[in-house]
């Protein structure tokens, strides 16, 4: 079954966007805060909270295999589905974005019932 999604402008193009490749930068889309990551010339979206102790995903960065690290306690997530790949068990909120012409969106599901993207 496909999940329905809404998208979210949240840039008229990349030039939009400064952050150095391989870090994170935390963004408000309609009141839900997301951080976007440059990895290997691909945006990625996520939440912007670890799932293990809330830390600000913000302040971590990408490392060279393309996994999300959190700079609290360095637990690692897989920028392709959030799994997380430093074997806690912890999942990471991955959101996808799409390059249009008119812009750059971020698609959230329709109902999210538990309240995470905060």
């Amino acid at each position: 079954m496909l999940k329905k999604l809404h998208w979210h402008k949240i840039a008229d193009s990349r030039d939009e966007i400064h952050f150095p490749e391989n870090g994170l930068m935390e963004i408000d889309v309609v009141g839900k805060k997301i951080c976007l990551t440059l990895h290997k010339a691909q945006l990625y979206a996520c939440t912007a909270k670890c799932p293990h102790a809330g830390g600000s995903m913000s302040g971590g960065y990408v490392d060279a295999v393309g996994n999300i690290v959190c700079p609290l306690h360095r637990y690692k997530f897989s920028i392709q589905n959030g799994r997380n790949t430093s074997g806690e068990g912890y999942y990471l909120k991955t959101f996808p974005l799409e390059e249009r012409a008119d812009g750059i969106f971020v698609g959230f599901e329709e109902n999210n019932l538990f309240g995470w993207l905060k």
